[in-house]
């Protein structure tokens, strides 16, 4: 200890000191900047959309007058989207992923594939818009139906579904399989009874935020060419719809300043749709959690 130089110590502590605080301020400036921004967006939305939020507004469908625009065939087609995203993209992310924990070798193949669904995370959604149309639309000849944009969308968040449920499964303790195993289960009695349930959380929670994250999507539909203007619910998989983000683009496109006041309106009914659908995630998350 009498080799150590206090001078020399003190100097490099206030400096340090003195850059921690620096940079303690700047986040903290930072978080509050965007809070800021956030706060005059919802704001702005909640002050111009509350006026139009009635009962009428969800029963009426699509109108060239903003007093009669109504969003109900909105509303309805992102429930029918998602009755068909939420199907699909859970079933093979999940598969998928249970295979590449579970099944597949380690080795340069599989890590070539880990490295591509990855990188699929990360690509921008128009680039599935063009590929559901090339695909879905014209190969597949199904128009711009509900199924056309709901196997669109599956492809956008099945890459996130993917790596969501890898870390779930991941996570789970290897002496609960040891145990299986010791107790004469088989690999797929284990995977089934043992891994899946005590990664459900992780699973459910990251496919829940996925869907969020297709409810809210815009630029794939537009590719693929869905309207945004129908005055008609959708009766099959195979039916014309649109869907609250195409809705609320058309009402901002629009020159009156009504309709921007309509838009907001559904644009608080999307908010209410995320809000509630993250909120199931935590609740999930929150009831089937388990600490080992």
């Amino acid at each position: 200890m009498r080799l150590i130089d206090e001078k020399k110590v003190i100097a490099n502590m206030s400096g340090r000191l003195l850059r921690n605080n620096v940079f303690k301020i700047l986040f903290f400036g930072s978080t509050l900047f965007g809070l800021l921004i956030l706060a005059i967006l919802l704001y702005r939305i909640f002050t111009q959309g509350l006026g139009h939020l009635d009962l009428e507004f969800f029963q009426n469908f699509a109108s060239r007058r903003p007093e009669q625009a109504g969003i109900k065939a909105a509303l309805i087609g992102s429930i029918w989207l998602m009755a068909v995203v939420a199907p699909i993209s859970l079933i093979l992310g999940v598969g998928t992923a249970v295979y590449l924990e579970e099944y597949a070798k380690k080795n340069r193949f599989t890590n070539f594939i880990q490295l591509n669904i990855s990188n699929l995370a990360g690509v921008p959604s128009i680039v599935f818009g063009l590929l559901g149309l090339t695909i879905f639309v014209r190969a597949l000849a199904l128009d711009r139906s509900v199924l056309a944009a709901g196997l669109t969308m599956s492809l956008l968040v099945l890459p996130v579904i993917i790596v969501a449920a890898q870390e779930a499964i991941r996570s789970v303790p290897k002496e609960l399989r040891e145990a299986s195993y010791g107790m004469g289960a088989t690999k797929w009695q284990t995977i089934v009874k043992v891994v899946l349930p005590a990664a459900i959380p992780g699973i459910l929670t990251g496919g829940i935020l996925a869907l969020s994250r297709a409810i809210g999507e815009t630029a794939p539909l537009v590719v693929v060419g869905i309207p945004m203007f129908i005055a008609f619910l959708p009766k099959t998989v195979f039916d014309t719809f649109t869907v609250l983000p195409m809705q609320i683009y058309n009402w901002t496109s629009r020159p009156q300043e009504e309709f921007h006041n309509v838009a907001a309106s559904g644009i608080i009914v999307l908010l209410g749709l995320l809000i509630i659908m993250n909120s199931i995630a935590v609740l999930i998350r929150n009831k089937y959690q388990k600490r080992y």
